[in-house]
């Protein structure tokens, strides 16, 4: 069972890596609130050649259940940092889903002021307020965890069939409770652009992090990046995964990657 303990890693960070073809790109995936790598198992069928998925499975979920839950964002951070500089050497992109986005986005900040490390071919930042902006709800880490477990079901991000197993549910609650609160608390009092080059997505019909909110990331690059809607509320990537795909991979070839692998056809 899982604790809210401080960062005490000892898994395998990568879980579940999928690729069609030979990689010529590697997508790193970060989850959203108390979510594993497996979040992105549905993005299977609809990997283009090339890409090799790399989802990553924070402590305290997954087959890291029972690992201690990081609760700040700094060692979290730091230690992706080392997670992504172990991996061999290819092109890669990171991709940061709703909590998955302040992490990729600090890691960014962080691989960029290491001018030995090899840098992304982009950042990717998906349903989340960009990180000057003001949380304009509660906290949801103040409520009871039936608050919050209504809360998560209400948009998407928690199957009912859960509510079924309280244990697991209990574990799931405060793996989200931690993400939540780094991302909650997360603000920055301007604007800290990143020299990666930046793509910027949003639910079309998402109430957690609505389209206002999320546009604010263009002033994160000089290029202004537009924000790139997809269909779908708060949990898109895992209710829409072709439509992420590809919103993801037409951003990637609109920034020149087709060299990369991202211009191949999807598997069949």
């Amino acid at each position: 069972m899982s604790t809210c303990d401080p960062l005490a890693p000892a898994g395998p960070w990568i879980v579940g890596r999928y690729a069609v073809g030979r990689p010529r790109l590697r997508l790193f995936c970060l989850p959203p609130a108390g979510g594993s790598a497996a979040s992105f198992n549905v993005w299977r069928p609809c990997l283009p050649q090339g890409v090799e998925l790399a989802p990553v499975e924070l402590p305290g979920r997954g087959s890291r259940l029972d690992e201690p839950v990081p609760y700040a964002l700094e060692p979290l951070a730091d230690a992706l940092l080392d997670v992504v500089r172990g991996e061999p050497d290819l092109p890669y992109v990171l991709f940061g889903h709703s909590f998955g986005a302040v992490l990729a986005y600090e890691l960014t900040r962080r691989i960029e002021r290491r001018q030995h490390l090899r840098a992304p071919a982009a950042l990717v930042v998906s349903a989340h307020r960009a990180p000057h902006v003001p949380l304009a709800r509660e906290r949801l880490t103040g409520g009871s965890d039936r608050s919050l477990t209504a809360w998560l079901h209400r948009h998407g991000g928690l199957p009912g069939e859960l509510l079924e197993h309280p244990e697991f549910l209990s574990d799931l609650l405060c793996a989200v409770r931690a993400d939540l609160e780094i991302a909650e608390r997360y603000l920055l009092p301007g604007p800290a652009p990143v020299r990666t080059p930046l793509v910027v997505l949003a639910g079309a019909e998402d109430e957690v992090a609505a389209p206002a909110v999320v546009e604010p990331w263009d002033a994160y690059h000089e290029a202004s990046p537009r924000v790139r809607l997809v269909p779908g509320g708060h949990s898109y990537p895992r209710t829409h995964p072709e439509a992420t795909l590809t919103a993801v991979t037409g951003a990637l070839r609109g920034l020149g990657l087709q060299g990369l692998g991202v211009e191949g056809d999807r598997q069949g």
